[in-house]
């Protein structure tokens, strides 16, 4: 059954809290999953979420701990000491550890890695710490299970045994020589079904796909996307296997690149939450509204320069608001084809010459049917011809100069190393409503004479 959380449980918790009862706070938190527990927390004042917290087992805590968004989780970690830190950290497989300890001040690191209790823990996190976070190095967590080539099955399942204590979750046995460099892979069904004493090295598969510490996590991401992969093999540039990247991580890089993206799109900059607050709100929207601004002004004052043209037809007023937003529209949808083309490395480099063909020609169909029904509705409305003509014509011209301009944007921006889904927000909007504004009165002086 899924979790519904309303106001009026949120009060029945505050009210438990308040009375400080512990035991129907632990019955009433025994029915919910760790993720249910962290989105009551974000609903409750720091202490109270603390004391909610402290009712728990260790366990639990840690998992929501786990769970909880990044910034929200570093806020609320200021009410903890770095001894009771240190108890749900010793609980983290080392990439969610080196997580933590990432968004907590450099004393409360120290303290907390100095007081784990778990040892090997201790030296996992510190590997991990000189890693950025936006590499598999930074990516990856060290538990994982590992057998020797010379091994026999049996070892190798008594091993598996022994190190699975510390590991959540096994997806397979990877194997490496006496130097641990990674040799190939071995699932839990060969291991299962093979004789005791099949020596590893008759068993594994040597095609087996990895990363290595420094590839950025985007590609990391694609490779285990494109392979389906539950777990990535990460080694050094000697081949030496030194943890694993999981799905799990992996859906977190994805969601924050496609948020980054939808928030790029819609001209809103830097990582920004809806619980955020209002000055952390304004500073990541304003940038690009006062953009649109500027784009807006630029516009009315072009239009202004042809108003003697409006006195004499007043008829072209009209249409001005459809070449504008035809030309946003038609640019917004082309530039977002193009960036879905260009985060997918799975096929053949497209050229620009073929993407420019296939805009061309798809534009050259949309501009022709939108054309026609404006030129027929003109002609129905009982407009001048010669209105309809420079209408229909400029929403043509305005449909391939957007389509040029949603194309070529976002290759250029990715050329220079700019994230090219900004070209789909206001950048490329305000671009096109002075472009479509320029071709409908260039064309009216043409074809009108005026």
């Amino acid at each position: 059954m899924t979790f519904e959380l309303t106001q009026l449980y949120v009060d029945h918790i505050q009210e438990l809290i308040e009375k400080e009862d512990s035991a129907a706070i632990r019955s009433e938190m025994e029915n919910l999953f760790a993720a249910d527990i962290t989105s009551l927390l974000s609903e409750l004042e720091t202490e109270s979420a603390k004391f909610l917290v402290n009712q728990l087992n260790i366990e639990t805590g840690a998992a929501i701990l786990a769970d909880m968004d990044r910034g929200e989780r570093r806020d609320f970690l200021k009410a903890f000491t770095s001894e009771e830190i240190s108890k749900f950290v010793n609980l983290f497989d080392s990439d969610d550890a080196v997580d933590l300890l990432n968004e907590q001040p450099i004393r409360v690191r120290e303290e907390v890695i100095a007081l784990l209790e778990d040892r090997e823990q201790a030296r996992f996190i510190l590997d991990l710490l000189h890693y950025d976070e936006d590499v598999a190095g930074g990516l990856m967590q060290k538990e994982l299970i590992k057998a020797n080539e010379n091994w026999t099955v049996n070892q190798c399942i008594e091993e598996l045994r022994t190190q699975a204590e510390d590991v959540e979750k096994v997806y397979a046995v990877y194997v490496v020589d006496d130097f641990g460099k990674l040799l190939g892979i071995l699932s839990l069904k060969r291991i299962v079904l093979a004789h005791k004493n099949t020596k590893i090295e008759s068993l594994y598969d040597k095609d087996v796909i990895f990363v290595e510490t420094y590839r950025p996590a985007e590609e990391v991401a694609e490779l285990m996307r494109r392979y389906d992969l539950d777990a990535l093999p990460v080694v050094n540039v000697q081949g030496k296997l030194l943890g694993r990247i999981t799905i799990d991580d992996i859906v977190d890089v994805i969601t924050d690149q496609a948020s980054s993206d939808t928030l790029a799109m819609a001209g809103i900059t830097g990582d920004v939450e809806e619980d955020d607050s209002i000055w952390q709100q304004t500073k990541a929207r304003l940038p690009w509204l006062l953009v649109g601004m500027m784009g807006g002004i630029l516009a009315a004052k072009f239009i202004s320069f042809f108003e003697g043209d409006l006195k004499i037809i007043p008829a072209m007023a009209a249409f001005i608001p459809i070449i504008g937003s035809t030309g946003g529209n038609v640019g917004i949808q082309t530039s977002s084809i193009i960036l879905q083309g260009l985060a997918d490395k799975t096929g053949i480099d497209t050229t620009l010459g073929q993407r420019l063909i296939r805009m061309f020609a798809v534009a050259f169909i949309n501009g022709l049917i939108i054309s026609a029904i404006v030129f027929g509705f003109n002609m129905l409305i009982g407009n001048d011809l010669q209105l309809a003509l420079v209408v229909s014509t400029a929403l043509m011209s305005v449909v391939f100069l957007a389509s040029f301009m949603g194309t070529l944007t976002p290759i250029l921006l990715e050329k220079i190393g700019i994230n090219p889904a900004v070209a789909s927000g206001p950048f490329i909007t305000t671009a096109n409503d002075l472009i479509g504004y320029g071709v409908y009165f260039g064309l009216a002086h043409l074809l009108l004479k005026l």
